[in-house]
Parts: structure tokens; C-alpha cells; sequence
């Protein structure tokens, strides 16, 4: 069995899996490359269990209890059979070569590391409030680490398959329009839910001490999700990537998406998704690197297209706003202005910060494990301790109290090769692979400003998709149409043949209608 890595790293030709090597001597063997392996049932099947994980992780309330969790654990090693059972097809195991899966590797790691009896344990650090503690691992909540890290194994699991199997333009689209897709379907029926029923999920559930919204049992989630949602047909819009035909539909999309995260009230997602649309109107632009229609303009027209993206951002703001006002009435904007505390502009959160920092300053290097921030905090909390903080509400500050400088590091690798690899990304020739990155990237900015106010990113559904926008942002020139000039103009008459019906011209093969033009001049 030989290995495939089939993405390529950042600042190769976007087709470079695509190039033939020169051949080897006769008696070498050749492996093959990832364009060149059929495309068995189990690698569809794989495609598919990814999109229903994208679904279900979402509906089963973001898969935060045990239940939904075991069954997403189980979903990930079916995933991994049918992985193994390509391999054993074809002979040939895909791997990608894609850096971003290092830093989990590496967060991986550092939590087999936290397992290992290296400490004193978390009685004696807590000042003997346990009797006995026979591990003596250097994680404070030794199980909640195990948890931890099965569930990050799943996650990875993921986001490797996503990066190996995502791998041909069909592909590309499939996952990108169902993330649209369900986005919306979410939306609507958060929408729905917040306007006839707001404190019961699925017309089953009334969460205690809880503010829900859609599936959700914790309403800021339910934005941080929209906020990766959004981007992906805003992304597409700013690129062009999108006919005439379906850009009002793109726009309606997008538009209750919007409004459905603004009735959240939350700030926090509120301000990311601002940033998220001027983020996509800044890096649009870029997205059109190197097309050949584009080196042409002058800098001028460029700078005019780019003042235009941001007056549409800014435009889109308002009437997302605008509707809200409508759908909501005053006390949608009233809520919202009641809810800041002068006091505490943080709602509280300025004092989780507080004690998280102690935490981190007390344990710097590999921090206090994995998933074991609320056994470690009541020790740092200086309030009366009457709710138990189960997260930090700043997935910054968390990383680096559970997994000190090293976890910070990694996350801080993973954020950095993320940006870099995405940015080269939009180069494409191809308009929806440049309009996909933008989108995809966007999404994944947008949570990352979030992340500085709530912890969205440690609900699973969230991270997992997070994690599939960020491979759909970085795999490599396999998922492109090719950037020929006769594959351009094959597939613009393949696209006029389906808007307006084929003559005997157009099935002619490719260049026959320039080649018959020729010979009548002659």
C-alpha cells in the first residue's frame, strides 16, 4: 500500500498534484497520485457522512451532551473505517499534506502529555481539598482531559477527511451550498422559534437558566454559527462567482441569516459579523489576484471597485438592521441597549477574565489540562461562588489556562497557516473557488472575533464547522475548473447550453465553430 498526499502546502501551483513526475526506471513502482485514484463508494460515502455531521452535530442542541457527543464520536470512527476501507480499494492510503492539521496534532499532544503522572496532583495543588489522588497527572481534571481529547480526535478525524476527500470541483460546490443551504433552513426556524415560541427547542425542550435560540440552548452560539454560515454566500457575492439570475437569491439568503444573528442580541456576534463584512469587503479585491482580466485594470478602477464592495458592506449593515426594526419592532434595539450594564460594560465577564488570568500566570507552560477550567477556578474565583463557571467566555484566554504558551503557540500556528494558505488560495483563476475561500475565510474571522467575548468555538457543531469552512478555504487546485483557455470557453458554452438550449454549433466539439469560421474566410 502506498500513500497519497494529495493537497498541496502553501505557495505550490495550485494544480501542482496535477503535474506529472518524471517517470521512474521500469522496475520502480509508481504511485499514484490523488487525480488519478477512482473515486470509490467509500470515499462517497465518506463526503456524505461529513455533511450530515455538519447537520446533526447542529440539530442534536450543537452537540454538547453525552449523548450527542458518544454519537459523534461514533460518526467519526465510521468515518475512519470507511477511510481504511478506501485505502484497502485502492491501495493507496490519501493523506493530505495540509500544515493545519499539525497544530491539532499538536494540541493532541499536549494532552496526552497533561495525562501522564509527571505532577503532584490535583489535591495537593488545591491544598490538600482530596483525600487521595493516585494519578498524580499534571491535568487537575484528569477525565474531563480524556473527554477533551476524544472529542478533538473526532474533530481532527474531520477535518483530515474534509481536506483529503474534498477533491474535485463537484465536491467543492456540494459542501459550499449545503453550508448555505442549512444556514438558511437554521435561520428561518430560529426566526420562527424566537417569534412563537422562544423558550422551548423544538417545541420539546424548555431549557432551565438558559436563553435559547433555535437549537441552541445558549443564544450566542447560535450567532457564532450564523456567523460562519453568512460569510460563505456573501463570500461568493463579493467574488462574482454568482450568475445574474441568482443574485437576489444569494442576497435574501444572506439578508435573513443576518437578521436572524442580530435577533440574538448579542453583541458580541453582532460586532463580529460588522467585522466579517468589511473583512469581505477589504479582501474581495484580493480574490481576484491573478485573472488576466483584472492585471489589466489600472489601479485606479481598482480602487473604485473596492470603495464600491465597502459602500455595499456598509449598505447591507443597515438594512440588516432596518429589518430588524421591522420583524422585531423598537424593543428588539431597546433589549440590546438594556442589556449593557454601565457598571460592566462586560456583563461580568471582566471578572471570569480576571481569575482566568490568575490561572494562567500560576501555570504557564502546559497550562492546567485539557477541559479542566472549571475544576481549577473556583480556587481563582474572588466572588461568592454561587454559579460554577464551566468556561472562560474568551477562548484565547482559555487555550492558554488549559493548555498554557504551548496551546497558545499552536493556535496562535493554526490561525497564521490558516490566513496565509487562504489568502494564496483566492488567487484562483476559478471565480466560485475564489468567491468559496473568501467566504470560507471570512466565516472563520468572523468567529475568531467572537471568540474574544464568548466560547462558541467549544460547542462541537460550531467547531466542526469551523473546521470544514477552513478546509474549504485551503485544499488545493484539485477542487478548480481548469485555467485554460479552452477549458474557459468550453465551460462558459456548457453554461450557455443550460440557460438557453444547445444548437448543432454548440455540440460541435471544442474550437470546430472557430475552426468553420476560418475556412468560410478563407
Amino acid at each position: 500500500m502506498t500513500i497519497s498526499t494529495s493537497n498541496a502546502q502553501a505557495g505550490a501551483h495550485p494544480r501542482a498534484d496535477l503535474i506529472a513526475p518524471p517517470d521512474p526506471p521500469p522496475s520502480a513502482p509508481q504511485p499514484a497520485t490523488a487525480a488519478e485514484l477512482p473515486r470509490t463508494i467509500w470515499s462517497r460515502f465518506i463526503i456524505l457522512m461529513l455533511c450530515l455531521a455538519v447537520v446533526t452535530t447542529t440539530l442534536a442542541f450543537g452537540t454538547v451532551h453525552a449523548w450527542s457527543l458518544a454519537v459523534f464520536q461514533l460518526s467519526a470512527g465510521i468515518v475512519f473505517a470507511l477511510w481504511m476501507a478506501d485505502a484497502w480499494r485502492t491501495r493507496v492510503l490519501r493523506i493530505s499534506r495540509s500544515s493545519l492539521q499539525l497544530p491539532l496534532l499538536g494540541l493532541f499532544a499536549v494532552g496526552l502529555v497533561q495525562l501522564l503522572p509527571l505532577g503532584l496532583g490535583a489535591a495537593q495543588e488545591l491544598g490538600g481539598a482530596l483525600a487521595a489522588d493516585p494519578t498524580r497527572a499534571l491535568s487537575f481534571d484528569p477525565f474531563a482531559t480524556r473527554v477533551a481529547l476524544i472529542e478533538l480526535a473526532g474533530l481532527t478525524v474531520y477535518f483530515a477527511a474534509a481536506l483529503a476527500f474534498i477533491d474535485s470541483p463537484r465536491r467543492l460546490r456540494l459542501v459550499a451550498r449545503l453550508v448555505i443551504i442549512f444556514g438558511f433552513v437554521l435561520a428561518v426556524y430560529g426566526l420562527m422559534q424566537h417569534f412563537v415560541n422562544p423558550r422551548t427547542i423544538f417545541w420539546v425542550r424548555e431549557p432551565q437558566q438558559a436563553e435559547p435560540f433555535g437549537p441552541y440552548i445558549n443564544r450566542h452560539h447560535f450567532a457564532g454559527y450564523m456567523e460562519l454560515t453568512l460569510a460563505m454566500p456573501l463570500g461568493l457575492l463579493f467574488a462574482g462567482a454568482v450568475g445574474r439570475e441568482r443574485i437576489a437569491l444569494y442576497a435574501f439568503a444572506s439578508a435573513i441569516m443576518a437578521i436572524a444573528l442580530v435577533m440574538t442580541n448579542s453583541r458580541g456576534g453582532m460586532l463580529s459579523m460588522v467585522c466579517e463584512i468589511m473583512f469581505l469587503a477589504a479582501v474581495a479585491t484580493l480574490a481576484r489576484g491573478r485573472s488576466r482580466e483584472v492585471e489589466r485594470r489600472d489601479r485606479a478602477t481598482r480602487m473604485r471597485a473596492a470603495a464600491v464592495r465597502i459602500g455595499l458592506g456598509f449598505a447591507m449593515v443597515l438594512a440588516v438592521f432596518v429589518g430588524v426594526l421591522y420583524f422585531g419592532g423598537e424593543d428588539a434595539l431597546s433589549r440590546l441597549v438594556g442589556s449593557v450594564n454601565s457598571a460592566d460594560p462586560t456583563t461580568g465577564r471582566a471578572h471570569f477574565w480576571q481569575g482566568t488570568l490568575g490561572i494562567i500566570k500560576d501555570h504557564p507552560l502546559l497550562g492546567t489540562g485539557l477541559g479542566a477550567f472549571s475544576a481549577v477556578y473556583p480556587r481563582y474565583d474572588t466572588s461568592n461562588g454561587m454559579y460554577r463557571l464551566e468556561q472562560a467566555h474568551n477562548d484565547y484566554l482559555q487555550i492558554l489556562s488549559d493548555a498554557g504558551v504551548v496551546g497558545g503557540l499552536l493556535g496562535l500556528a493554526f490561525v497564521a497557516v490558516l490566513f496565509w494558505t487562504a489568502l494564496r488560495r483566492m488567487q484562483s483563476h476559478d471565480r466560485f473557488r475564489r468567491g468559496v475561500a473568501l467566504g470560507a475565510l471570512a466565516g472563520c474571522a468572523g468567529v475568531l472575533v467572537h471568540s474574544f467575548f464568548d466560547f462558541t468555538l467549544h460547542t462541537t457543531a460550531n467547531a466542526l464547522l469551523f473546521l470544514v469552512l477552513a478546509a474549504l478555504a485551503t485544499v488545493n487546485g484539485r477542487v478548480e475548473e481548469p485555467d485554460t483557455e479552452g477549458g474557459s470557453r468550453r465551460h462558459r458554452r456548457r453554461r450557455r447550453r443550460q440557460h438557453h438550449g444547445s444548437d448543432a454549433q454548440d455540440d460541435a466539439p471544442p474550437h470546430a465553430a472557430e475552426r468553420e469560421k476560418e475556412g468560410v474566410a478563407a
